[in-house]
């Protein structure tokens, strides 16, 4: 068993809180993802599992016991940081095999070991090669296999992708993704990238100023967002935030007026403003009950599709459209009212 579990975790840096009471259960073999903007502390969280960072308080367990006190060392972790930290004066067969020197492992065992990471990782014409001879995505490379070659009951990556270009990047992810279902280990991956959370995260822990947001799939993080941060977090572009007042039948958001259901109504009773959300990519639906005509602002051509950004009642909001959709200086777009989202306004937490 390989699940991490902790229990109100917090840490604190000269009087100032950074991790609020932390409760997450990590389960065995999952791939769980933290991800936040820089200064959230994704990180910080990461290091405490690995004991690189003392907690101030609280309980983290793994496969079961309970290791406030362990050393990082007799953790059973892997770490693969962000630098790669490969050591320049030694071979990639020794940066593999380093571990396993350190813990006295005999070197016959070390051998075998080695070369069935580096046939896994398809380094094996690259092991008497030094790190500068290398390619950043083969550095990388390099770096996963010195911690798989360990074989530890949990992997921890700290944004092991953000020194690589775009391209390498895409196929970076596949390959950690592939080499998860080949391990069948625990994975704790930490990135700022939503594109990397979701497509490489079995579940998704979005994190700010300390605090989890949510705790879901990607498919729920995305179409059920907890609150307005998590909702404006993930999607690119963001999601369209519009205040809108409440009347006793409808809503009106800048003249623009949605007739509330009678459950919506119920949800609503009581609130003076709400801020509705809605995303770009969901804001042309040529039968949409809602009918917004706006000034086009600025297009960017994508491709496979325009990013049109206008201004609307004063609210900067964007839409996601088809190629082919023609763009003057106005355009009419609809909206289905089932692709709208709730927020209390106060709170930010989702209504609907």
């Amino acid at each position: 068993m390989a699940d991490v579990i902790l229990k109100n975790v917090k840490k604190n840096y000269e009087g100032n809180s950074v991790i609020k009471g932390v409760n997450l259960e990590i389960k065995d073999k999952e791939f769980l993802v933290l991800v936040g903007a820089s200064g959230c502390g994704k990180s910080t969280i990461l290091r405490m599992i690995a004991g690189l960072e003392n907690i101030s308080s609280g309980e983290i367990y793994i496969g079961g016991k309970k290791v406030n006190n362990v050393s990082p060392k007799d953790r059973d972790i892997a770490f693969v940081f962000q630098s790669y930290a490969l050591y320049p004066h030694m071979s990639v067969r020794e940066n593999i095999a380093f571990g396993l020197k350190m813990r006295k492992v005999k070197q016959k065992i070390i051998n075998q070991k080695v070369e069935e990471v580096a046939e896994l990782l398809d380094l094996k014409d690259l092991l008497d090669r030094k790190p500068r001879q290398l390619s950043g995505g083969q550095r990388q490379r390099v770096a996963l296999g010195r911690a798989i070659v360990r074989e530890p009951k949990v992997f921890l990556m700290d944004e092991p992708l953000s020194n690589l270009d775009a391209k390498l990047r895409v196929q970076m992810r596949t390959e950690i993704k592939k080499l998860h279902e080949k391990l069948q280990t625990t994975f704790i991956y930490v990135t700022h990238d939503q594109t990397e959370a979701m497509t490489m995260g079995d579940r998704i822990v979005v994190l700010d100023k300390g605090v989890i947001q949510q705790v879901d799939t990607p498919n729920n993080i995305y179409k059920n967002p907890a609150n307005t941060f998590v909702a404006g977090f993930v999607g690119s572009p963001q999601m369209n935030f519009l205040t809108a007042d409440i009347y006793e039948n409808y809503l009106d958001f800048q003249g623009i007026k949605l007739p509330l259901s009678a459950e919506q109504k119920l949800r609503m009773d009581k609130r003076h403003n709400v801020v509705v959300g809605i995303r770009p990519e969901k804001m042309t639906c040529p039968e949409g009950e809602i009918k917004l005509a706006v000034s086009v602002d600025m297009v960017e051509m994508l491709g496979s599709e325009k990013i049109v950004y206008f201004s609307f009642g004063g609210q900067k909001c964007c839409a996601k459209l088809s190629p082919d959709f023609e763009v003057d200086d106005s355009i009419i777009l609809r909206i289905d009212p089932s692709n709208l989202y709730f927020f209390d306004a106060k709170t930010g937490e989702r209504i609907f």
